[in-house]
């Protein structure tokens, strides 16, 4: 039986989610159908561009994405600091921007004065709307919901365009972000349709490298000599659009304000990776393991198996085994978790 997203989702638990939504039919969200000959490549940019413009309002932020010709995928990261820091203003002006809002909060706005009644209905609002914008099960409601609806419009048809609701996975510590994150960033590779990271077609991982190598090439020198290189390069200024969130290198979930690793090591791991699924060499793999895998005690052999499967390794939870429990105990009366032996696998004992 489906659970329901309040057992899934706790910001308090993690902040940290992977988010998989696929097609219902025989519709495509993008890609080529062969039966036809008709090209639906247009639609990964709706995905992409409508999840950067929530990004901006909603507080979340997105960590990784791959969009596929049926399905897509997001590693988001709720915000809570930010939510708890948005004024009464700034939650009503953020909400008009997906929805027509209230004549009360309009009026309030506007500067006039309210009325007992409507000071209280604003609050109701206010209380309303402020948990909704760090709700990811709002987030994806808005997205998955133009989508559909473009899509349809476009396909000349009616009905569910969506399998069914989202599916998401709590990442509850470092080993099972890293895991997720490089499970979405490689899934062209792995699918066959790309051979390179840099031709991993509307995936984060390449507008990162892109990033970089816009940055690269427009300039002789680093543009701020006294940052450290090993830290992700940030988006002008000019960019109207959030960016994907920051490797910030800390050490601990707990502690950092973005991704908790830095971005150099991740891109060693991630080619790294790509290179030993790409040539099917499971078990054949350089005696040289990437830094990520050492300091978080990784072995290859696990890590390999992981960013293959990891979608099919758990259910609505990832992480280390004994917090996997805990987690289904406290949100979902102690309903049976999948993956202990995965689980273990990323999280050799000390």
């Amino acid at each position: 039986m489906t659970s329901a997203r309040r057992t899934l989702i706790d910001p308090e638990s993690t902040p940290f989610y992977h988010i998989i939504n696929r097609c219902v039919r025989r519709a495509f969200l993008c890609g080529e159908d062969k039966l036809t000959g008709k090209s639906f490549e247009h639609r990964r940019g709706w995905i992409v561009d409508k999840i950067k413009t929530l990004s901006t309002i909603f507080c979340i932020d997105i960590c990784a994405y791959a969009v596929m010709n049926n399905h897509y995928h997001l590693v988001l990261k709720i915000d809570t600091d930010k939510a708890k820091s948005l004024s009464n203003k700034e939650v009503i002006s953020r909400w008009c921007k997906i929805t027509k809002g209230h004549a009360v909060a309009t009026k309030h706005m506007n500067g006039k004065t309210l009325i007992e009644g409507e000071r209280l209905l604003l609050d109701g609002l206010l209380a309303e709307w402020h948990e909704r914008l760090s709700s990811i099960s709002w987030f994806m409601r808005c997205l998955n919901e133009e989508v559909a609806r473009r899509a349809n419009r476009e396909d000349e048809c009616k009905g569910a365009f969506w399998e069914g609701r989202f599916k998401s996975q709590a990442l509850l510590d470092e080993q099972a972000l890293l895991a997720c994150m490089m499970y979405v960033d490689l899934n062209p590779i792995r699918a066959g349709i790309a051979d390179t990271l840099h031709s991993s077609e509307f995936t984060s991982i390449q507008e990162r490298i892109a990033e970089l190598d816009s940055l690269d090439s427009n300039t002789s020198k680093p543009t701020n000599p006294g940052k450290p290189t090993n830290q992700e390069p940030e988006l002008a200024v000019d960019n109207p659009l959030k960016p994907l969130a920051k490797f910030d290198g800390s050490t601990h979930l707990a502690t950092q304000s973005g991704i908790p690793f830095h971005f150099c090591d991740y891109l060693e791991l991630i080619d790294w990776t790509g290179r030993v699924i790409r040539h099917d060499k499971t078990g054949v793999i350089d005696s040289k393991q990437p830094k990520l895998l050492n300091e978080l005690g990784i072995a290859p052999d696990a890590w390999i198996t992981s960013a293959k499967e990891f979608r099919r390794q758990y259910s609505g939870v990832s992480g280390r085994w004994d917090a996997m429990c805990e987690f289904k105990r406290q949100h979902q009366s102690g309903k049976w978790s999948k993956g202990k032996a995965c689980s273990n696998a990323l999280h050799p004992s000390p």
